[in-house]
């Protein structure tokens, strides 16, 4: 999945209508991974709904055959209407996923979109617990919350027999109010993550 490594981080970063979906999307379609974790958090409705009609439709070449990518996906629907608890435990719900995958040996992309919406419903359940807030209101722990989900990204040799490798490689999508890069959320994935993919809305339109 150039430019991001087997194994790396990343990070797509824009505002809404840019395109972070058509391009988690196309690296579901044509990256060379053997399972795909799809992880819609706090994403609305009707967004949804068009990842389920569409993920369907899409194929890639396996074995010299044309096969649905749902063969290899798996998809995480968290929409905006459901519990904020359900929002952040998405997340780790998708990378749990990844991880066991990751252990029998394969290679996985995980695809988040996206963590600006984790981040938001880190904050409401932040300000339900009276804790302090930092930046823009998101709890003081925002960057530590962002590593620990990143940093479980990379590839390994498993333990046990048989000999197996396998590694995970998380794209996650950021949607900074307006586009604005300042963002909390933007600028602490920015000093985590190994690729920046930079959106504009100029461009996209």
């Amino acid at each position: 999945m150039f430019p991001s490594i087997l194994g790396g981080t990343c990070a797509i970063p824009g505002a809404f209508g840019c395109g972070k979906t058509c391009i988690s999307q196309a690296l579901s379609k044509h990256s060379n991974s053997e399972v795909i974790i799809y992880v819609g958090c706090g994403e609305r409705g009707n967004e949804m709904a068009e990842v389920l009609e569409e993920f369907p439709a899409l194929t890639t070449i396996k074995n010299g055959k044309e096969v649905s990518i749902m063969q290899r996906t798996s998809l995480v629907a968290n929409t905006s209407n459901m519990p904020v608890a359900a929002r952040e435990a998405s997340i780790y719900t998708g990378i749990t996923l990844a991880e066991y995958f990751r252990d029998m040996g394969r290679n996985v992309s995980m695809m988040a979109d996206s963590t600006s919406r984790w981040a938001e419903a880190l904050r409401e359940i932040s300000g339900r617990l009276a804790e302090m807030p930092g930046d823009s209101g998101y709890p003081a722990y925002l960057a530590t919350k962002l590593a620990q989900f990143y940093e479980r990204a990379g590839k390994v040799s498993c333990l046990g027999s048989p000999e197996r490798k396998g590694s995970i490689t998380i794209v996650g999508a950021v949607s900074p109010p307006g586009g604005d890069f300042a963002d909390p959320v933007t600028t602490s994935t920015l000093s985590i993550v190994q690729v920046f993919w930079g959106l504009d809305k100029k461009l996209a339109q």
